[in-house]
């Protein structure tokens, strides 16, 4: 294992004090670094929280800023937050609108948030759940509750933070955020492992040749593992899964995040994009938004994964509004 670390234990922590040193738009609360939220709040706001594993940044905790979250759970290594720390985020993030959690399609992520909603239930807090179902490669069409939520819950995370920042009632941001999440699909593709600092070696391995469509983020198995193909070609498997349950024709408009999973050149993720942006081209249809980066990880795992959000008269400046966060800013378009 070659990583920039002290103790292994100390990773997640040391990780977050950097942070905070870094960036004072952010700070904690309840004398726990895992406990991350912004530092001035905007009163009578809807508040939003999410949380999750670590070790994806900037997924999770790198959305809490101005117009978009307003705080985080911060879990270990691909390890879920406890119910206490989301309900301490949630206790200081209210500010009498409610509080809309947003989060992954994850077992541990649900209980937890759960008990959390319970607990800010007995503060006279109301709480509502949106809950990222993304991946198209984690379950059939029909089952999409069992679907994880990957690189996709960025555009949830953006639509529901433009609609708080609009002054709308928890229940209009929670619509908003809903729809947003029933209009992505993600699929991504795994080119090797990734390292737990705390295992200290690969938690499992692809071969030099291989690929993996629709490998999870945490190394969830996926549709299956093929040689390496040409990016042309993979780009072409990956998106005839998303048409086929988001379908493009002439005129609609999409917004599109082609995701690095840790350990990919930006060089090759603007080499797959320009092949998605040909597809929806030939089908008539306009890439109205893209991002293209690192915006949900697994450390340092080679790979991609894109998502695709179908826009609307609604969706569409909720996506182009602006936000700053301390890991993505985003200029109105």
């Amino acid at each position: 294992m070659k990583k920039f670390l002290n103790d292994p234990a100390n990773f997640v922590d040391e990780m977050l004090e950097g942070i905070y040193r870094a960036h004072s738009q952010v700070t904690y609360v309840n004398d726990d670094k895992r406990c991350l939220v912004v530092a001035k709040p905007k009163a009578g706001k809807v508040g939003i929280a999410t949380g999750g594993g670590s070790g994806h940044l900037p997924l999770f905790l790198g959305y809490v800023g101005d117009n978009m979250l307003d705080g985080c759970a911060v879990g270990g290594v691909f390890q879920s937050p406890s119910a206490d720390q989301m309900h301490e985020v949630t206790k200081y993030i209210d500010q009498g609108a409610g509080v809309l959690y947003i989060y992954g399609n994850y077992t541990g992520d649900i209980i937890n948030f759960d008990m959390a909603a319970e607990l800010a239930d007995i503060d006279g807090i109301t709480v509502k759940q949106v809950i990222g179902n993304d991946d198209i490669a984690s379950s059939v069409v029909g089952e999409e509750h069992k679907r994880r939520g990957v690189a996709g819950i960025f555009f949830v995370y953006k639509a529901a933070g433009a609609a708080a920042a609009n002054g709308l009632s928890l229940d209009e941001v929670t619509r908003l955020a809903d729809k947003a999440r029933a209009n992505v699909r993600t699929i991504g593709v795994a080119l090797s492992s990734c390292v737990v600092p705390e295992i200290g070696h690969a938690t499992f391995s692809v071969g030099e040749d291989e690929m993996e469509i629709g490998m999870g983020i945490h190394g969830e198995p996926g549709i299956g593992r093929t040689k390496l193909a040409p990016a042309d070609d993979v780009v072409d498997q990956m998106m005839a899964r998303v048409f086929a349950e988001l379908p493009a024709g002439e005129g609609d408009e999409f917004a599109v995040l082609v995701n690095g999973l840790g350990g990919t050149p930006k060089e090759e993720l603007y080499i797959l994009f320009r092949r998605v942006s040909q597809l929806f081209e030939a089908k008539g249809s306009k890439v109205k938004y893209v991002w293209i980066g690192e915006f949900a990880t697994a450390m340092e795992m080679a790979g991609a994964s894109i998502s695709v959000l179908k826009l609307d008269a609604e969706l569409d400046p909720l996506i182009a509004a602006a936000v700053n966060t301390p890991f993505f800013a985003h200029y109105k378009a």
